[in-house]
Parts: structure tokens; sequence; C-alpha cells
């Protein structure tokens, strides 16, 4: 079963959340504050953390920093925060998703799933050509070398590899990459990570054999 650690601070939301969340078929432990929650993370597995801005001691964003840096897994801030200030540090810092409170309930499990989906949390590697992805690990390797992907370039490698063979519009990507509104979110965003992305993957990245353009419908990988 995917096990969800819940970080808040409001114990209400946490009764409440626990238990729509354990009816869904997550197993749900939950902490009020950052040093609670790392102790929860030095001595238990999780899938994803859901997590707060607003914390009993601590902060969601000191968190969310030592959740990624040393154990790489998913998290969604769920927040009362929701300037655009406050979103974009979350995604700066490596958060995979930001939901403003309130929240519907169902959108916040598909969500999850989606999550889980795009990160690859049931672990495995997959490989792609000479680039092998180890999504128990979060990583990528090119030929025994780390690649150092950034969070969103992970994720858009993620998104191709789990539609090999079908063709991606931009609009497509741009929703998977980010799954959230906002003006900082553009078409001039989505170029600049393939690029990127394509310089760490491909050998010769002006002319691409592993990410192709479609021209006028997008992109796709095949391999």
């Amino acid at each position: 079963m995917t096990k969800l650690l819940l970080v808040e601070d409001d114990p209400g939301i946490v009764k409440s959340l626990t238990e729509f969340l354990q009816s869904e078929g997550f197993l749900v432990d939950s902490a009020s504050g950052q040093g609670s929650a790392c102790r929860l993370l030095e001595e238990n597995a999780y899938d994803l953390v859901l997590l707060d801005i607003s914390l009993k001691d601590g902060n969601g964003f000191s968190l969310c920093k030592i959740i990624k840096s040393e154990y790489q897994i998913p998290v969604i801030f769920l927040t009362a925060s929701s300037d655009e200030y406050s979103t974009v540090t979350g995604f700066e810092l490596g958060a995979d998703d930001y939901i403003p409170k309130p929240f519907r309930p169902r959108e916040l499990i598909s969500r999850i799933k989606n999550i889980l989906r795009l990160t690859g949390s049931s672990g495995g590697k997959i490989r792609l050509g000479d680039v092998l992805v180890d999504t128990e690990k979060g990583t990528a390797s090119k030929n025994g070398r780390d690649l150092y992907l950034s969070a969103l370039e992970y994720r858009l490698l993620l998104v191709f590899l789990n539609n090999r063979g079908q063709i991606l519009s931009r609009t497509q990507l741009l929703e998977s990459i980010w799954d959230i509104g906002g003006e900082f979110v553009n078409d001039n965003t989505l170029t600049v990570y393939i690029k990127r992305l394509r310089e760490k993957i491909e050998e010769d990245p002006q002319n691409p054999a592993i990410i192709k353009t479609v021209r006028g419908l997008g992109y796709k990988v095949e391999i």
C-alpha cells in the first residue's frame, strides 16, 4: 500500500484528511512540525509527503529542502499560502505540486496518483538508449555517469517514458510537468527544459535521436 506522511499543525485537518486518505486505501502517518516529521522520515519509508508551510516548529519550505536533499521523496504542498511568491518558492525547492486550501478531496487524490505515476515511486529501472532511469532513487545516468537532472527535467523525462510511442503536444507536456495554473507557466518554459534535457541525454542535441520533434504536433519518444 502507498504510505503517506502528512505534515500539518491543525488537528482538525489532520483528523479529517487522515480518515479520508485511509478510506481511499492509503497508509497515513502525521506530524505537526519539522522535528517530528524528520524523526518519522528517519524511521519509515514513505512514498509521498503532504506538507503545509506553517508548522508547529520549523516551516514547510525548510522541511521540503531536507526531504528533497536527503530522501528524494515526492512532495505536495497543501497550504493556505497561495500567493505567487510562495508557489514559485515551493517549486524552486523541488516540490512536485502545490495545492492551495481549501481543496477538493477528490482532486487531491487525483494529484497524488498523478505525482506517484510521474515520479515512478513504484520502483524499477527503465532504459532509454544509453540512459538508465532509476525510479526508486529518482536518478538518471548515461553510460554510468549521473546526469544530475533537475526536478523538472526528471519529471519531463518520466512523462516521455510513461508515454513512449505517443505524440505529446506542448500543452500536454506543460500540464504534466506543472499540473497547476499560473502566469509563470508558459511555452518558453517548456522549450528551455526540453533543450536542457536533450543536452544531457542526447549524443547530438541538435539532431536528437531520443526526444524527437513531430513538426506541428509536439514530441515523441520511440526508443
